[in-house]
Formats: structure tokens, sequence, C-alpha cells
């Protein structure tokens, strides 16, 4: 099995995460269309490299994650929110996915969160299951909270202590 490494995003990443997250588009996990040309820049003032991190198989990116603040409230700076996760499908099965879950958990304790929270789409079977696995429990259900793929479909809030 290939050795996977997670670090920190750098802003050389920014192609390479750009390719990434366009090649995982799915409306199984996606609530916004397709992207398309002309592509937005994947780092922005919402979405910095120091809120992802980046885990790469073989010496190459083959996936990230974004963690980020649910609510610029001072009430709320106790907890950190899963924004993002894709990882590139010559990478899935391997445990990329499950290596950056583990190490934003100790990022987000490290950086003194209380919680960690994330959103994921009811159909979404394959993410809700490796969440749990990994401590998330369902915390809420908005149901049919999105029109994806032709269909309606529930957003599924879950959050686990640190």
């Amino acid at each position: 099995m290939p050795e996977l490494h997670v670090r920190p995003a750098r802003a050389e990443d920014e192609e390479a995460l750009a390719r990434l997250d366009r090649a995982a588009w799915s409306p199984l996990h996606a609530v916004s269309p397709a992207p398309e040309p002309p592509y937005a820049p994947f780092f922005d003032g919402r979405s910095r490299p120091e809120d992802h991190l980046v885990v790469e198989v073989a010496g190459e990116v083959a996936g990230y994650l974004k963690l980020g603040f649910p609510t610029p409230l001072a009430s709320n700076a106790h907890v950190r929110q899963i924004q993002g996760l894709a990882v590139a499908e010559r990478a899935r099965g391997l445990g990329a996915g499950r290596a950056l879950l583990r190490a934003a958990v100790a990022e987000a304790r490290s950086r003194g969160a209380r919680r960690l929270t994330l959103r994921v789409l009811g159909p979404n079977a394959p993410a809700r299951a490796l969440y749990a696995s990994e401590g998330f429990a369902v915390e809420g259900v908005l149901p049919e909270e999105f029109f994806v793929g032709g269909r309606y479909v529930d957003d599924v809030c879950m959050g686990r202590s640190l």
C-alpha cells in the first residue's frame, strides 16, 4: 500500500487542488453546479491555504480537507467545521479520507476547538459511514434542503466532541 502523508496546504498546491476539486465533483456531495471554465481560483479570500490539509499519496497531492469556522461569532469560536473534503479517484480505498479526518481532529484540537462539525448530503452513504466510523454522530437533518441531480436531498448535520 502506498504511503500517505498529511500536511498543511501551501500556496503552490493551488493548481493540483483545483484540478482535484474539479475531477472529484459529483452530485453525491456537491450542492453547486459542476465547475466550468473559466475556473475560479481554488484559494481566495474565503478559502486560504492555511484553511486546508492535504494528503499526499506516493508524494503526489491526492486529497484535501478544508477546516473552518461554522460562524464568525465569538460565542461559536470553540467549534470548527469541515467545509470540504475531496479525495482523488486513484487514492480512494487507501485510507486518504480517514487520514484527513484524523488530522483535522488533531488540528482542531491544537487550535483550541472543543467540537468538530460537518454537513453531508443524505444520499452520500460512503461519506456518512466514514464519518460515523470516526466518531461523528448525526445531530440533525434538514429534510429536502437541496435539489440536486433532479431530486430533493436531505442535509445531514454531524458532529463530535473533541
